[in-house]
This record gives structure tokens, sequence and C-alpha cells, in this order.
């Protein structure tokens, strides 16, 4: 059997334009026309030779970092824009969910745009009618499907967009990141129903940095970096791949010394590592991972104590750890703080570092380090936080 996709060196080049012009007054404007133009322009290739095939039942998962050309791909593939090179040979009708309210018009109804959005996916007007009602229900529109879209709210349009992509009859659904959008209760939905997509027989391609999801829904993967295709393997060797990929990028934080350099003393540099001491970019769930802290003190302080802060994406505090108070001389210093027990859900979050005695925090760093978490281990693993977490990270100081 032939692929129901078949990507065949696909390239898409842009032309990203420089301007060097400053504010010109309309005298200014006029005598431009007769001077040489300071404006310069550049290539940027989104992708670059891009191959890989896709089978009538597969579920590709597609990943990679922001920037990555993966949101090039699907629109591609969905024929929003056309490849600079290469061709794409598709055996069947495509629905794609790539940005909220695409294919929609805010002066229409729900119901109206139900009808609009699956003629433009290609639909036939009885497939629609046959799918209606299961439409309606899981985005759960029901009192306004007959109010225009304009007074909908932004996760109302995603719920009835994604209903309308997934419950319409076609052979291969593009998602996008989109889904990250809705709430956690729609993203379980949304999960679901992709799944009972796959197991219909219909293809799916499915982009997302939660590799949980990815890992649960696809059983091949795609890894794309700087537009070029790394790998097109399993969905596990993919997730591997990206996750090794990640890690072996530098993540420590040089600490700025004029702009936080105390007379008592002050951080100099902070890790983000395994527990083996090797940095680390991002922490995969199940792994032991520490923070390791470089700093310098000038006189002795009698109750010298650090303490590691963690914040959510949305700077919302859910953990300290401290070391033990101890006396502490003038010198170079390390304080190393480990975590084996206690996993954190996916995202990122942010570290704040305090030096301090007793009496007086006299070094504090704040919004300058940041730290990814990536839902990649069965989470069976180990056990993840669902809120704020009491319990201390070991610790130990040690002088250089």
């Amino acid at each position: 059997m032939k692929p129901i996709l078949e990507i065949q060196h696909i390239s898409k080049k842009f032309r990203i334009r420089h301007e060097k012009q400053p504010y010109l007054s309309i005298r200014d404007s006029f005598s431009s026309l007769f001077k040489p133009s300071n404006n310069s322009t550049e290539d940027f290739y989104a992708l670059q030779d891009i191959s890989f095939n896709v089978n009538q039942g597969d579920t590709i998962g597609i990943v990679g970092k922001n920037g990555a050309g993966k949101s090039t791909l699907l629109k591609i593939l969905s024929k929003i824009t056309p490849p600079t090179s290469g061709k794409i040979i598709c055996r069947g009708r495509i629905a794609s969910l790539l940005e909220v309210g695409t294919g929609f018009h805010p002066e229409l109804s729900g119901r109206e745009n139900i009808f609009l959005n699956g003629s433009i996916l290609g639909m036939k007007r009885s497939e629609i009618v046959k799918n209606f009602d299961a439409i309606v229900d899981f985005a759960g529109v029901e009192r306004f499907i007959d109010t225009p879209l304009k007074h909908y709210s932004s996760g109302m349009q995603l719920r009835l967009a994604f209903a309308v992509a997934a419950f319409l009859e076609n052979e291969i659904l593009i998602i996008d990141e989109v889904l990250a959008v809705g709430d956690s209760e729609f993203q379980e939905k949304c999960i679901g129903k992709m799944e009972d997509v796959s197991k219909s027989g219909r293809t799916l391609l499915f982009v997302s940095h939660n590799m949980g999801a990815v890992k649960t829904l696809c059983n091949k993967g795609v890894l794309i970096n700087e537009g070029k295709l790394v790998l097109h393997d399993t969905m596990n060797a993919v997730a591997m791949k990206y996750i090794t990929n990640s890690s072996h990028r530098n993540n420590e934080f040089i600490i700025d010394y004029h702009k936080h350099r105390n007379g008592i003393g002050y951080a100099t540099k902070v890790s983000v590592e395994d527990i083996e001491g090797n940095t680390i970019q991002v922490i995969s769930i199940g792994q032991a991972w520490q923070i390791r802290v470089n700093f310098t003190i000038n006189e002795q302080i009698p109750h010298f104590i650090i303490g590691i802060g963690f914040l959510t994406s949305e700077s919302i505090p859910f953990r300290t750890s401290w070391s033990v108070p101890q006396v502490i001389l003038p010198g170079n210093y390390e304080a190393i703080f480990k975590e084996t027990k206690i996993h954190y859900g996916s995202g990122k979050y942010f570290i704040h570092v305090g030096l301090s005695s007793r009496e007086q925090t006299f070094n504090y760093i704040q919004d300058d380090i940041s730290i990814d978490f990536d839902d990649y281990v069965d989470k069976s693993i180990a056990p993840r936080s669902n809120g704020l977490i009491l319990n201390q990270m070991e610790s130990e100081i040690k002088k250089l």
C-alpha cells in the first residue's frame, strides 16, 4: 500500500528585509528618492530538504524547539503556504487545526461557522449534518450555537474549531500546539478524542512540546532542528533524541558581578545539573537533578544560610529550600541542592537564590535563572508535585 502522505525534499525560503532607515521628514523622504537605499535583504530557510513518508493509520508526533520549522511544515501540508521547492503527494483529505479561528467568520453564528468551516475543509453538507450534534456536544456551546462568533471567548472558539476538525471524516488530521490555549480539562478531552481518531485508522500529525502527550498518542515521531530533519523513527527513539539534544545545551547562569555585588558576599554562578554534575537544559520527569551555586564570602558569618526558591512561569512561589545554618569564613564556596524524590510538572520554572544570615539577606538573585521540565518519563517512576512542596532538598556547602 502506498503512503497516505509523501513529503519529498520540501524546502521553504523566506526573504527577510532589514530596514536601516530612521524617521524622516517629508523633505528627507523626498530627497531620499535620489539616494541609494540603505536597506538589505537576506534569505532564511525555515525548512531545508525535508523528506519522510506517512502511512495510513500512523500517528506522527512532530517535535523540536521553538523556531525549528514545525508549524511551517504543517502549513505546507495543509496547503496554507506553498513550498519553495519539493513536492507533497497526498492520498487523502486533510483537516487541520493550526490557529484558533482559522476558517471562521466572526459575524456568523456558531451553527453557520460549522458548515462554513466544514466546507472549507472539503466536506460535503451531508457529512456535516451527520456529525453536527456530536460537534456541538463536544464543543459545549449548545446555548450559544446561534450566537455570532464574535461574542465567543477564545476558549469557546478553540473548542468549536477543534470539534469541527476532529469530527469531520477526513483521512488526515493535523493539529498544532494550539491545544495549549485551552484549560487542563479541555486538553484532556482533546487528547481522548485524538486517541479515538488514531484507533479508528485515521492518520494524525501532532505538534507539541508536551512529551507526555506526544508519547501517549503517537507511535512514530519526527524531530526537526533549525529547519532540517534530524530523525524519523519510533516515538520513543525520537523523544529520547530530543531530550538528549536539549540536555547537551549549556545551562550555567553567570551572575552579573556589578548588579548583585555586596560587601558581605554574593553569588557568582548558578548551574542546573544532572546528579553526576553535568549541566543540563531540560530535566525529564523521573530524573534526579541538582542545582549548584558558586558564591564568595568577604567576612565571617556566624549563622550563614543559602536559600533556593522556585516559582511557576506565572511567578507563583511554590517551594523554598534552605541550607543548615553554619559558621562560614571568608572565601569562595559552592552549595549543592539535590532533588531525587519530588518531580515537577512539565514547563518552565524560575529560580531565586538568596544568601543570608539569621539577621539579614545580603544577596538576592531573581528573574535571571530558569529551568525546564519535560513530561517524558513514565509518571509512575516518581511522585509529582501538585501544589506547595514542604520537604527540603538535600544540601551541602563546600569551600573551594
